[in-house]
C-alpha cells in the first residue's frame, strides 16, 4: 500500500488566522515528518504572514519550512496535469476552481481528493467520516476527513515530539520565566496568568469586571491586535507595549501577536486559556492547561450544538462541582450566562481541571495524529 509522494493543500481564509493556522501545521507536518512535497494554496497571503513571518504576502510562490507556498487567486497560473499532486486536500469545503478540477481528471491517475472538514464532537462525524462523494460531471470522487475526539474519526493534528517539548518547558521555571520575560512579561509568584484569544463579539468586559474585582489578583495577556476595541473601551485606552494596566486585582498587559511556535509557549505557561475557533483550541488542549473556548459563531446558533458535544465529552471524567463550573464559563463565554457570575466557580475548579488535562490528552492521544491517518486513508484510496 504505497502513500502519496506529492500532495496538493487549498486554503481560504476565512476568520483570519483559523483556517490558515491549521492548514499550515499540517502542510509542515506532512513536509518535514512524511517526506510529502507538499504545495499549499492560500488566497490570504497577508493574514498568514501574521502566524509567519517569513511569508512574502506578494509573493506568487516561495518555499517556507520545506513547504511550496502559492498565491491563490483567479489569474494563477494552474499545474499541467502530470504535476498535479497524488493527492488534493480541500480544507473546510474552499471549493476548488473549476479549472484545477478539470487538470485534476485529466492527470494519468486522478488524486485522491480529500475534503478535510471543520473539527465537532457531534454524534453524527463518525459515521459521515471518510465517505465518498462523486463528482456530478468528472471522473473523480472527494472523500470527507473529519478531525475529531473519538475512534471512527481522523483525531487531532500533533506533531511528533510535540508533548515531549512541553513537558521539558513545563518543568524548566527558568526557560519559562526567560520566555515571559523575551515578551516583556513579570508575572508575580501570586498572580493567576491567563491568555486571550477571543472574536470581537465575547462578552469581555464582564470577565474584566470579573477579575478586577476577584479575591485573587491575576495577569490577563492579550496578543495585539485581539479585543481591541473592548479592551480600550473598558480601559480608556490600550496599554502601550510592555506597559501593565492595573485595576484592582486586575493586571492587563498587551504581549506581541506570536508564531505558532511562541503561541504554544505562552499556553504552555498559563494558569488557564481562552482560546477561539479550532486551532487554537487545539493548542490549547494538547497544552494540558485549564481552558474557556469560544466557539465560531454559525447561523441558527448550529455552533452552540456544537459546544455541547464537545462539553458532552470533556466533562465526563470530571467531578460533578467542577463540570457544572466548566459548563457555565463555557457557555457564558459564548453568550448564554453571565461570564463575571460564573467566575468565582471556574477559578475555584482550575485545580481539578489541571488534573483532568492528563487524563484527556491520553484519550486524544490513543486516536493517533490527524497527518498519519490522513496519509494511511489516502494510502488505502491510492490505485
Amino acid at each position: 500500500m504505497a502513500g502519496p509522494r506529492s500532495l496538493e493543500l487549498f486554503c481560504r481564509v476565512v476568520d483570519n488566522f483559523g483556517d490558515i493556522g491549521v492548514c499550515w501545521r499540517l502542510a509542515r507536518q506532512l513536509a518535514g515528518e512524511h517526506g510529502i512535497a507538499v504545495r499549499l494554496w492560500v488566497d490570504d497571503l497577508a493574514s498568514f504572514r501574521r502566524i509567519c513571518a517569513e511569508i512574502d504576502p506578494g509573493a506568487e510562490e516561495q518555499w517556507r519550512q520545506g513547504v511550496v507556498v502559492r498565491r491563490w487567486h483567479e489569474a494563477m497560473a494552474l499545474p499541467a496535469p502530470p504535476d498535479i499532486g497524488d493527492a488534493v486536500v480541500e480544507a473546510f469545503g474552499c471549493m476548488l476552481p473549476p479549472a484545477f478540477e478539470q487538470a485534476m481528471a485529466q492527470r494519468p491517475a486522478p488524486p485522491v481528493w480529500i475534503n478535510l472538514e471543520y473539527l465537532s464532537a457531534e454524534d453524527w462525524v463518525t459515521g459521515c467520516h471518510g465517505l465518498p462523494s462523486p463528482h456530478p460531471r468528472l471522473p473523480l470522487t472527494k472523500y470527507f476527513f473529519f478531525p475529531g475526539f473519538e475512534a471512527g474519526t481522523g483525531g487531532l493534528l500533533r506533531e511528533a515530539g510535540l508533548e515531549a517539548r512541553r513537558a521539558a518547558f513545563a518543568a524548566d521555571a527558568a526557560q519559562q520565566a526567560g520566555f515571559l520575560a523575551s515578551l516583556g512579561v513579570r508575572p508575580s509568584p501570586d498572580a493567576l496568568l491567563i491568555s486571550l484569544f477571543c472574536y470581537p463579539h465575547a462578552p469581555l468586559p464582564a470577565l474584566l469586571n470579573a477579575l478586577r474585582d476577584d479575591v485573587q489578583p491575576s495577569l490577563l495577556l492579550v496578543p495585539q491586535g485581539v479585543a481591541g476595541a473592548q479592551l480600550a473601551a473598558w480601559a480608556g485606552r490600550l496599554p502601550a507595549p510592555g506597559e501593565v494596566l492595573q485595576a484592582g486585582s486586575l493586571s492587563l498587559q498587551q504581549v506581541p501577536f506570536l508564531d505558532q511556535p511562541d503561541y504554544d509557549r505562552l499556553l504552555w505557561c498559563c494558569d488557564l486559556n481562552f482560546v477561539r475557533g479550532e486551532d487554537s483550541m487545539v493548542r490549547a488542549q494538547w497544552a494540558r492547561r485549564p481552558l474557556v473556548w469560544q466557539i465560531y459563531p454559525q447561523q441558527e446558533d448550529a455552533h452552540r450544538v456544537k459546544l455541547d458535544a464537545f462539553l458532552a465529552l470533556y466533562c465526563a471524567g470530571l467531578a460533578p462541582e467542577a463540570a457544572q463550573a466548566c459548563r457555565n464559563a463555557w457557555h457564558a463565554w459564548n453568550g448564554d450566562g453571565d461570564v463575571g457570575a460564573r467566575w468565582p466557580a471556574l477559578r475555584a475548579s482550575l485545580p481539578a481541571l489541571q488534573a483532568h488535562m492528563a487524563d484527556w490528552c491520553e484519550r486524544l492521544r490513543g486516536l493517533g495524529d490527524l497527518a498519519g491517518n490522513l496519509l494511511d486513508f489516502i494510502a488505502e484510496r491510492t490505485p
